[in-house]
């Protein structure tokens, strides 16, 4: 695959804090990425740096090939839609809609008209006026009918219902199959992308802790559940990111693959095995701090008998 995103040592940083602490990545094209992270880890500033609405403190950033900044050959082939999206006083989602039309070169009214019914937005009422829901619906149908070749969505359908962003999902990945493109989606609501989403970028605190594909992230970490003495055994020496006990019952979660070794060892011991979900790996190495990516690709020892 080509890469569409080259970033390489960048670093943010406002006043006395590191919004971005060294980034390198890679983002190829016609793929759906996840860009997660909590509140505050720097997504959003890594996206504004990209489409060139921030600018970096020091390191290369390449979109498509060449610098973003007043880059007209590059931000056409690009659409940011951010959380609380800013109009002016007087505007109307109609408006919103025609200036998108003029920008995008591959802007698809129809879709846009059908996305207008689907989520019932009304054309002329001023935006300061909608729902906040109503005035996500904005930002999303613009990224959507756009089908520019990279579109970021930071958190634009907070204020939709579970229908909305139902529907909103739905749409994505029906017209994503048709037309493909690079899809950058951050969300909280980890949950609800993660079948969505290909790939898996997590920020925490401005520094990339994960970078693969979904698949190969979900496969980091696994849950087990039982008696507490076999479990310790059995993780000594490992890197846990949770654990919880009660009496003599214990519950870990920890990184690395099993062993056909260590699979013996959970079923003389009578322990369950659960998998652990994007959500929650991803809360957990984000609660405890940043996790070493290369060690949590790593093949586990198998446990000494």
């Amino acid at each position: 695959m080509n890469s569409v995103v080259e970033l390489r040592h960048l670093t943010k940083v406002y006043k006395s804090m590191i919004a971005l602490n060294d980034v390198s990545l890679s983002i190829e094209q016609d793929s759906i990425y996840g860009l997660l992270g909590r509140n505050g880890a720097g997504k959003t500033t890594l996206m504004s740096i990209l489409t060139a609405q921030n600018f970096a403190t020091s390191g290369e950033v390449e979109v498509f090939g060449e610098n973003p900044y007043e880059n007209a050959r590059v931000l056409k082939r690009m659409c940011f839609v951010r959380e609380s999206q800013k109009y002016p006083e007087d505007s109307k989602a109609k408006h919103a809609f025609a200036n998108a039309r003029r920008f995008f070169p591959h802007w698809d009214q129809v879709f846009a008209e059908e996305l207008i019914e689907e989520f019932r937005l009304p054309l002329n009422t001023t935006v300061k006026k909608l729902s906040r829901g109503q005035q996500s619906a904005i930002g999303v149908i613009i990224g959507l009918a756009s089908r520019a070749e990279i579109t970021f969505f930071d958190e634009p359908y907070l204020g939709f219902d579970a229908v909305a962003r139902q529907t909103f999902y739905d749409r994505l990945i029906a017209d994503y199959a048709e037309h493909p493109r690079t899809v950058v989606l951050s969300s909280h609501l980890i949950d609800e992308v993660a079948d969505l989403i290909e790939n898996v970028i997590v920020i925490d605190r401005g520094s990339i802790i994960i970078d693969d594909s979904a698949e190969e992230v979900r496969k980091r970490a696994v849950n087990i559940v039982g008696d507490a003495d076999a479990i310790a055994r059995l993780v000594a020496g490992r890197e846990v990111i949770h654990r919880e006990s009660l009496g003599r019952v214990a519950s870990v979660t920890m990184l690395g693959r099993l062993s056909s070794v260590d699979h013996e060892y959970i079923a003389d011991a009578n322990l369950d095995l659960a998998p652990v979900s994007l959500q929650q790996l991803i809360v957990r190495t984000t609660q405890e701090g940043p996790v070493d990516p290369s060690a949590a690709a790593t093949e586990v020892r198998s446990v000494q008998t």
